[in-house]
Formats: structure tokens, sequence, C-alpha cells
């Protein structure tokens, strides 16, 4: 394709592109699916069909620079057509090095196992009961007021006590933590160019995570945290402790973040498609549709992030050693080659619309996606039965067609600061 003729914004700092980065996407996708970008050393892959060629080749790509986002430059200088030892040899100069979304190879695989065994649908049934008592607590407060802020005061708050529950974090803690992670800067900020993923809430929270799976191995219980302290790898060794404390961490941080924030995502499309909140009142049955749509359009994740090990290729496209890449998401779930003409527009019950990426794709698909999907229906199924109406604040937002929302200042997380609604009651 002809190059475009607009200047290229910096999708890593740009406030524009925060606000509306799906118009950055459809600019970029001007000069093609794979784009060199002007203002960083890494490529854009913004096709559908690209995406999975890059996410479904772990033999030629690795995900170590998931946190960091390709806008960062390599601690190292890549030499030669394979670079996979000197990223070994570099590999903890990495942000986030020591979490799961950033492993490769049998050590992913191993850890990954121990994940499988979190998120089984009898595990997230036996958990229905309390996340229905819990989102109902949260409706009937804020339908007494006739109004909340739902960021929150119900959709972190539920997440996060979910969460919690499953895993087994204590009660008396999980204010700690939810303090903690609303001090903590937003993973992938874009207000921080330096140091744009700050760990400091998961060391923090990683040292109570120790506590409770020291306790866990000598007297297990039924929660998530009984489960990993006493699991072993396929091969029958046993994680070591360090490993079960960061994947801990990165379970409860990870599971209450991008799952509040396609919560408020989802009441924000139900407020402003016109007779949406109608047709789900009628049919509850649509529920899961309108939820995938959202993912489609407005996941959580807006990229991901890859660096090439090895020389490949994109389509025909070749691709040497120590590139970096970003998987827009949020463009590559709008591509028209994928999803037609409309791939911007909200369409209820669209054709094989469970083929989004707002998961992933390949070996670092989202573990916790059943559970994403479990909090949002039992969160939505409640909000419709506890209220006849719900809106968006006027006041806060706007009026339809001309609304102003807060997004968090990210490159790698899509959701909104703050959503205010208004709820008549049932």
């Amino acid at each position: 394709m002809a190059a475009s003729n607009f200047e290229e914004r910096d999708y890593f700092t740009d406030p524009s592109v925060l606000l509306d980065p799906y118009g950055y996407f459809d600019e970029m996708r001007q000069r093609g699916p794979v784009v060199q970008l002007e203002t960083r050393d890494a490529l854009l892959v913004n096709g559908f069909k690209e995406y999975l060629e890059v996410a479904l080749n772990t033999k030629d790509w690795s995900a170590i620079n998931g946190l960091a986002g390709s806008g960062t430059p390599l601690p190292f200088t890549p030499e030669g057509s394979d670079i996979s030892a000197q990223l070994e040899a570099n590999r903890d100069k990495f942000i986030g090095h020591e979490l799961v979304v950033c492993y490769d190879g049998k050590k992913h695989k191993d850890v990954r196992s121990l994940i499988s065994r979190c998120f089984t649908p009898s595990r997230l049934k036996a958990n229905e009961t309390f996340m229905k008592e819990y989102a109902g607590q949260l409706i009937d407060q804020a339908v007494a007021k006739g109004r909340c802020e739902l960021m929150g005061e119900i959709s972190t708050r539920f997440v996060t006590l979910v969460i919690a529950d499953l895993l087994g974090v204590p009660p008396e803690d999980r204010v700690i933590f939810e303090e903690q992670i609303e001090k903590g800067q937003t993973v992938g900020s874009i207000e921080n160019a330096d140091n744009p993923t700050a760990m400091e809430s998961v060391y923090f929270i990683g040292g109570y995570m120790a506590k409770y799976l020291a306790e866990r191995s000598e007297n297990p219980g039924s929660d998530l945290m009984s489960e990993l302290a006493t699991a072993t790898y396929p091969d029958g060794t046993k994680p070591e402790m360090l490993e079960l404390v960061t994947l801990a961490t990165f379970m409860f941080v990870a599971g209450q973040d991008t799952s509040a924030k396609l919560l408020g995502n989802v009441v924000r499309y139900i407020c402003d498609v016109p007779g949406l909140q109608q047709e789900m009142r009628a049919d509850r049955e649509l529920i899961p549709w309108v939820i995938e749509e959202v993912l489609r359009l407005e996941g959580s994740t807006k990229a991901t992030h890859r660096l090439a090990i090895r020389d490949t290729t994109i389509g025909d496209r070749p691709v040497p050693a120590g590139t970096q890449a970003m998987l827009g998401i949020a463009g590559v779930n709008r591509d028209p080659e994928r999803w037609g003409d409309d791939a911007n527009e909200f369409k209820l019950k669209r054709p094989r619309i469970r083929e989004h990426l707002a998961f992933g794709r390949g070996v670092h698909t989202c573990a916790g996606a059943p559970l994403a999907r479990a909090e949002v229906l039992t969160m939505l199924n409640v909000m419709l039965d506890k209220t006849s109406e719900i809106r968006i604040s006027e006041q806060e937002h706007g009026k339809p067609g001309s609304r102003q929302y807060p997004f968090e200042p990210s490159f790698i997380i899509r959701g909104l600061e703050k959503l205010h609604v208004e709820l008549d009651p049932k």
C-alpha cells in the first residue's frame, strides 16, 4: 500500500491515541498490516492474519517484552541471526521477566500447567453463589442511592474480592491490597516514559502471598493458593516457592484489573447503544453475545508485544532477529479484512464472534478468560435484575453522541478510570 500523508503519532505517549486508539490503528492500517513505526524501533502488527502468524510462532518469537512493551529499547545489542543465547543471558534485565506473561518455552508450559488447575469450570461453578451474593450487595447499595461511580464503587471492588476469595486472601488483607493497587502506577503508563510499568505494588503484594503460601504448605485448604502450594509440574517436580509467590501475585493483580475494565466497557455500551439495554432485559440469552462483541470492540488489552529471537518472516516480510513487534489487539479486532466493512460498529450476534483476540491466542491466551466472562455475566444479570434502567450520568459525561470519558493512561490497558451511572430501581 502507498504511504499515507499523516504525521505518525507516538502510540506509547500521545494522549490523543489514549482517547482513540482505534483511529490510530485505522490510520496505520493505510500503510499495511505490518509497518515499521517511525516513532519507535519496532514493528506494528495490525492485521488479524498477521497477528496469528506471530502469536502462534513461539519458535521464533519471545514474550519477554510483554510488560516492558516494544517501545522500550532492548537491554542488549542483538547480534546475528539467532539471539536466543543473548536473550537468556539478559532475561533478568527485562521489566516483568519474573512473571508468567513474559515466560517462554518449557518454563512457560510448566507454569501454565499450574494455572490451568485454577480456573476449571467446576471451581468457577462453586464460586458462583459467592459472586451472585456479593454482586447483589453492591448493586443494592448503588440502587438505594440512585447512582454510583461504577469503576470504584462496584467494578474494582467486585472483581478484587472475587479473585481474593478464589485465591484465599484473608478478608482483613483485601482492603490493604485495594489501597496499594489504587496508589500504584498503571501498567504501561503513558505518563512515565522512563518507567512505564513500575513493579512496586506487585512486590508489596508478593510479600503477603509468600506468607499465605507458606501457611498453605503446612495446612492446605480448598482455595487456589492451597492448590498452588501442593502442586507439581507435569514431570512430577515441585515448583520453587518464589515461582509460586510470583504466580499467585500475578493472578491476583492481573485478575482484578482487566476484568474490572471489561465490566466498565460493557456497561458503557449497554447504555450508549440505542435499544440494547431493552433487548437484553427482554432476553438474557443476549448477554454473552454483548460481552463478546464488546471484547472485540473494546477489550481490556490494547496491545501485547513480542521479540524476534531468530530471523523470521511475517507474511513475505523479512524480520531480523532482535526486532520488537507490537501486536495491536485493538486494531486487529477491528481489521476489516477479517470482520468486514462494519468492523468499527457494534453488531449483536456477529458471526464467529468468539474468534476475536481480546484474550490473545496461542500459548499466551489469557488463562483467566473464563473467570472474566463469569464475573461480567454474573454482575450484568444482577444489575438487570435489580434495576429498571441504567443510564450514563449526563452531568458527569455529557449527552449521548458527545460523551467525555476518562481512560486509564496506559498503552497496554483499555479501560475507564471512572464511569458515573444512574440506576432506577425495579
